[in-house]
């Protein structure tokens, strides 16, 4: 665990910070404290989660959705599920910081 950097654990919304898919948001699958299992259920699955370095992740939310509670409890999420929920934070996310 990097110092000044907050707990990431499964369910959050991050961002990453570094890489091709600098700027997206994903849910955060699963982690080891060193690596975190990304998915947004369109270019990383559920499946075929990303790994990535939890240095180079932001946290965005503790996102308190129904999909965040499915992942919690380790119920079956659809990717489909994820894509929605993701557009919905990003667009939250998008007005806040345009002052809306």
């Amino acid at each position: 665990m990097e110092p000044g950097k907050p707990d990431i654990c499964i369910s959050d919304v991050v961002a990453s910070t570094a890489g091709r898919d600098s700027g997206q948001l994903f849910y955060v699958i699963g982690t080891d404290g060193v690596y975190a299992e990304l998915a947004n259920g369109k270019d990383r699955s559920l499946e075929k989660p990303k790994l990535k370095k939890i240095k180079h992740v932001n946290k965005v939310l503790r996102a308190e959705t129904r999909v965040a509670a499915k992942l919690r409890s380790g119920d079956k999420v659809l990717n489909s599920e994820l894509r929605k929920d993701l557009a919905y934070i990003s667009q939250e996310v998008n007005s806040h910081n345009q002052g809306g």
